[in-house]
């Protein structure tokens, strides 16, 4: 029986990190639309369900390798944006954080130092600003 699994997948797809979001995302709304007693979240859970096996057994797998590429990019992204934000505000108590006029580059200094010159980093302009 697993060689017949395995040659019935040979040149599909399969399961990847996009298809594993979407198995979640359904599981998630067939639950809450138990809860909820919502028909209209069953059937977007239900046609979640069958993309998602749509996507495992394609036969194209160039456009299902650059879907998973554009998910993991943006996933990427978001997780990048996310730890520099939760730096940010751990930083905040001893830093203050000014924009270049020029570049808008984020520049960090020091807080409780008065009136300082900022030089920024990037483009060598000088401001002044509180600390």
């Amino acid at each position: 029986m697993r060689e017949k699994v395995q040659q019935f997948m040979r040149g599909r797809y399969g399961f990847d990190e996009l298809s594993r979001v979407y198995l979640i995302a359904t599981v998630v709304l067939m639950i809450l639309s138990m809860f909820v007693k919502n028909r209209l979240l069953y059937l977007l859970g239900l046609v979640l369900l069958v993309y998602c096996y749509y996507r495992a057994f394609s036969r194209n797998l160039d456009k299902r390798r650059q879907e998973n590429q554009k998910f993991c990019s943006i996933r990427y992204r978001s997780a990048v944006k996310w730890n520099t934000f939760k730096q940010h505000r751990q930083q905040k108590k001893i830093y203050r954080f000014y924009k270049c006029p020029q570049c808008r580059q984020k520049v960090r200094v020091p807080k409780g130092k008065g009136r300082i010159c900022i030089t920024c980093p990037k483009c060598r302009t000088e401001f002044i600003k509180k600390s």
